[in-house]
């Protein structure tokens, strides 16, 4: 599973390197925008995706604020898709930075799947000038997982034999499906993590 690492800020920072390192949230201004990514800096505030721009600018007043500008993401986007294919022929993408890729056939040709991993971030980066993570595993849902701890910037293996060990100790929230309510359903119920549910 191969992520971008706050895809839409991403982009808006090779355009205005100037604001690398501090925090920018991308978002509509107003009484109803929302945020639609936030930076790692940004993020340390406490600032996530769907939060209010209200509360965003409220918890870290000194953010740049830039407006969405979904066409380029889109054009990026498709620019990754091309990247992937060149992996493997076998891209199944879940949203505009992110997707899941087989690459079991591209062994011969690539090397290992993590060798395959590490091409695949060089060149997200040497031709968009962002930053992706990788996440390698006998699933796709243990690989969505994986990447998600990877972040930001990294690459996480879970060998076969390591999946329960690696599923185990992860908060419930942590599973895909598992929202906000339905955390808090589980938490009331003693489940906390994984294992709990095992």
């Amino acid at each position: 599973h191969v992520d971008m690492d706050a895809f839409f800020a991403s982009v808006e920072l090779r355009d205005q390197p100037e604001l690398r390192g501090t925090p920018v949230i991308v978002g509509h201004l107003g009484g109803r925008g929302v945020v639609t990514s936030a930076t790692y800096e940004a993020r340390k505030f406490g600032i996530h995706a769907a939060m209010s721009m209200t509360q965003a600018q409220r918890l870290c007043p000194n953010a740049t604020v830039i407006e969405p500008n979904h066409e380029k993401y889109e054009e990026v986007s498709e620019r990754l898709q091309e990247i992937y294919l060149s992996m493997t022929p076998l891209v199944e993408p879940l949203s505009v930075d992110e997707a899941f890729l087989d690459v079991s056939g591209s062994r011969k040709l690539l090397g290992s799947p993590i060798e395959i991993g590490e091409k695949l971030r060089s060149k997200v980066f040497a031709e968009e000038n962002i930053t992706c993570s990788v996440g390698i595993a006998p699933t796709k849902f243990v690989a969505k997982l994986a990447s998600t701890r990877a972040k930001p910037n990294g690459l996480l293996v879970v060998a076969p034999n390591e999946v329960i060990d690696f599923l185990h100790p992860l908060p419930v929230g942590a599973l895909w499906g598992v929202g906000g309510k339905t955390e808090e359903v589980l938490k009331r119920l003693g489940i906390f993590k994984v294992s709990d549910i095992a």
